[in-house]
C-alpha cells in the first residue's frame, strides 16, 4: 500500500480509503468490522465516514455508521487510523429535515454536529473533517449544468470557513476538506483563508471515475497549483464499472438493483454502452474491469486517495488488491479513446 500526505499536513494516507455509507444498511456492524479489520491488515489506514451515513438516507438510521466505527474503534488502536468525517449542509427538508430540523452550515450547527460525531465515533479528535455539500445552489451531485437559482439557505464561505478553523484551533479537528465542490466554491475557501490567515482547505471529495470525468474541467489545475489532493469517491461508478450488470452476475442486493432511483445515473443507456468498451479493454488487457478502474483513478496525478466500498469481504478484498496493478501508457491512451467517444455519461 502506498500513501501519501494529507496536503498542508503531517498525516499520512494510504492509497486506498474505506468508505463506509452502506454500514447501517446494507451491511451489518459485525459485517462493518470485518471490512476494517481486513481493510487495516491489509495497509489501509484511511477511513471516511459523515454524519448522514447510512446511505441512503433515513431518519431511522441517522448517525449509524459513526456508532459502528465507535464500537469498532473502542478495541483498536485510534492511533493508527486516520478518520474523516462530514457535516451536511441545507437540503430539502423532506429529505434531511430530521437532521437539527433542517442543518445549516452555521457556526452552532457545526459546532453542535461535530461534537455529536465526535460522541458516536467514540474519539475526540477528528483527523479529517469536511463539509458534505455546499450550502447554495449549485451544481453537485447529478447535477451538471448550473442554474441561476436564488440562495435559500446560503451560509457565507467566509463564515463556515471561521468556525471550521475554531474546531482546529480547539484540537477537535486537525485537517479541513470540501466535498462535492465547484472550481468556483473552492477557490472561495481558498480566498478566504488567504485573507484570514485560517488553516486551508487540504483536499476536496468529489466523485471520480471511468464515467464521470468532470473533476478534469476546471477543478484539477486548483489541485495542480494550490497543492489540493482529490478523494475520489464512486471509483467503480457505484459497482456499474465492474462490469456485473452488463454480465447479469449482479445480485439482487447489489445497489443499483436495490437504489435505482437513487443512483440513476449510472443505470442509464449511455453508462452501460460506456462501460461494455471499458470491461472489453480489461479484457483485452487481461485484467478485471475493477482493476482497470481503479488502476486508471490511482494514475491520476491529482489524486491523492480513492475511496473504495463494497458489500462483501471477497469484494473489497478485489478492490484492495487492484491497487497492485498500474497501467501503462498504452493502455490510458485506448482509455482516452473511449473517453472521446462517451465523455462524462455519468456527470
Amino acid at each position: 500500500m502506498n500513501y501519501k500526505l494529507l496536503p498542508g499536513t503531517d498525516i499520512k494516507v494510504s492509497a486506498a480509503c474505506l468508505g463506509s455509507m452502506t454500514w447501517g444498511e446494507q451491511n451489518t456492524a459485525a459485517q462493518a468490522h470485518q471490512q476494517l479489520d481486513l481493510a487495516i491488515e491489509c495497509g489501509v489506514n484511511f477511513i471516511d465516514t459523515a454524519e448522514l451515513y447510512p446511505s441512503p438516507v433515513r431518519a431511522s438510521t441517522y448517525g449509524h455508521t459513526e456508532q459502528i466505527i465507535g464500537e469498532w474503534l473502542r478495541h483498536n488502536d485510534r492511533t493508527r487510523i486516520v478518520l474523516a468525517s462530514k457535516v451536511v449542509g441545507p437540503a430539502p427538508r423532506k429529505w434531511i429535515g430530521h437532521i437539527r430540523n433542517g442543518p445549516l452550515l452555521d457556526a452552532a450547527q457545526i459546532i453542535q454536529a461535530v461534537d455529536a460525531s465526535l460522541g458516536r465515533l467514540a474519539t475526540d479528535y477528528l483527523d479529517l473533517y469536511q463539509v458534505h455539500w455546499p450550502a447554495r445552489s449549485t451544481n453537485y451531485f447529478d447535477k451538471a449544468g448550473y442554474d441561476y437559482t436564488p440562495d435559500k439557505h446560503d451560509s457565507p464561505i467566509h463564515e463556515t470557513l471561521h468556525t471550521l478553523q475554531q474546531l482546529v484551533t480547539s484540537g477537535k479537528v486537525r485537517a479541513l476538506g470540501v466535498c462535492n465542490e465547484t472550481p468556483w466554491g473552492l477557490h472561495s475557501y481558498l480566498h478566504a483563508a488567504e485573507n484570514t490567515g485560517s488553516t486551508g482547505i487540504s483536499c476536496i471529495q468529489n466523485p471520480y471515475n471511468l464515467l464521470n470525468r468532470s473533476f478534469e474541467i476546471g477543478l484539477a489545475e486548483f489541485s495542480h497549483r494550490s497543492n489540493i489532493g482529490l478523494l475520489a469517491y464512486s471509483p467503480l461508478g457505484c459497482g456499474q464499472l465492474t462490469g456485473k450488470y452488463i454480465d447479469g452476475t449482479s445480485s439482487d442486493q447489489s445497489r443499483l438493483r436495490l437504489h435505482s432511483n437513487y443512483f440513476y445515473r449510472y443505470t442509464t443507456t449511455a453508462a452501460t454502452e460506456a462501460t461494455a468498451k471499458y470491461c472489453a479493454l480489461a479484457q483485452q488487457q487481461a485484467l478485471t474491469p475493477v482493476q482497470l478502474a481503479l488502476a486508471f483513478v490511482a494514475s491520476r496525478p491529482f489524486i491523492l486517495s480513492t475511496i473504495i466500498g463494497a458489500t462483501s469481504l471477497a469484494q473489497l478484498r478485489q478492490n484492495l488488491d487492484a491497487f497492485d496493478v498500474t497501467i501503462d501508457g498504452a493502455v490510458l491512451r485506448e482509455i482516452e479513446k473511449i473517453h472521446r467517444q462517451h465523455a462524462n455519461p455519468c456527470a
